[in-house]
Formats: structure tokens, C-alpha cells, sequence
């Protein structure tokens, strides 16, 4: 197994598609390239403590390259705006690759590379590649958030479109 740390916006987002995405074994969310030492979601919300709102990806390679998983990143989240996700403003929600190996940070500037070139998105891509320090791992009231309030009004107008956007795209790859 592999671990993927990223940071796309709100977490709950990340945490739905990847829970779905065939390869993947657990996801984690949590706090990331701050400087707050075990910070809480209520800290991190008061855009002081400089972490990021992440996942901790577990993938099996054999299945599911690093490669792939930044496509799906790059997918299903915005990552040509500064500190922000639709609605969602701050530091907190800002694009972010926080690489486990010289390998993943290799990895994820020729992806952003694949991306640009493309012409994907009409603006620069602004997402932060920096290696992990430290992952702190969120209240566990935050754990397969989606699944467990689907009616939520954020979960419904948020999360909901980018898990649909998710499986129409990457429909081969959705675990039965």
C-alpha cells in the first residue's frame, strides 16, 4: 500500500470520491502543511494555524497508480484559485499535494504538467506541491462524513455533485 495526502477544497468532498475509487483501501481526513501542533477543525476553520483540510489516500499501486489518483484530484476540484472552493474561502481549502517521496513530487509536476497542457482549466493551476511533515488526523465526527448525512444541505448542493461528476468521468474505475 501507498498513501496520498491532498488537499482540494473540503474534505468531506475528497473523502466521498475517493472512498468510491477502486485501488483505494481507507481515507483519512485531517489537517496538513500548517504549523498548529494537533490542530482541531474549529482552529483550522480560524485560518490561523496555515493547515490545509486534507486526505490521507491508502492505495494499493497494483491497481490504482499515484498518476491516477492526481487525474481524479485534478477532476474533481478546482485547482485554479487561491485559497478557495466555490464558496468556501480560506487558506484551508487552498489545492495541495503534500508529497510522501521525491517520486510523488516528480509524479505530481508532470500531471500538472498533463493538466495545463491540456488546457483543462482556463486559469494557471495554483496548486501547492510541498512535502508532508506532519498529518494530524480530524475529529472523528468528520469520518465518512457524506455517507452518513447524504441530506445535508452542504452534502446535497457540495459534495453530491463532485461524487456524480466522479462516477460519470471515472466510471471504469468506481468500485462495484
Amino acid at each position: 500500500m501507498q498513501t496520498a495526502t491532498l488537499g482540494g477544497g473540503c474534505f468531506w468532498c475528497l473523502e466521498a470520491v475517493y472512498l468510491g475509487l477502486r485501488g483505494v483501501a481507507a481515507v483519512k481526513s485531517g489537517y496538513a502543511g500548517g504549523h498548529t501542533a494537533n490542530p482541531t477543525y474549529r482552529e483550522v476553520c480560524g485560518k490561523k494555524t496555515g493547515h490545509a483540510e486534507v486526505v490521507q489516500v491508502q492505495f494499493d499501486p497494483a491497481e490504482l497508480s499515484f498518476a491516477d489518483l492526481l487525474r481524479v484530484f485534478f477532476t474533481i476540484h478546482d485547482p485554479t484559485t487561491k485559497d478557495r472552493q466555490g464558496a468556501d474561502v480560506g487558506p484551508q481549502y487552498r489545492s495541495i499535494i503534500l508529497t510522501h517521496s521525491p517520486e510523488q513530487e516528480e509524479i505530481a509536476r508532470q500531471i500538472i504538467a498533463e493538466v495545463t497542457q491540456a488546457r483543462v482549466y482556463d486559469a494557471p493551476i495554483v496548486t501547492e506541491i510541498a512535502p508532508l511533515e506532519t498529518f494530524w488526523p480530524a475529529e472523528a465526527e468528520h469520518d465518512d462524513y457524506f455517507n452518513r448525512n447524504p441530506f445535508s444541505g452542504y452534502c446535497r448542493a457540495v459534495v453530491a455533485p463532485k461524487v456524480q461528476k466522479f462516477r460519470k468521468t471515472f466510471a471504469d474505475r468506481v468500485k462495484a
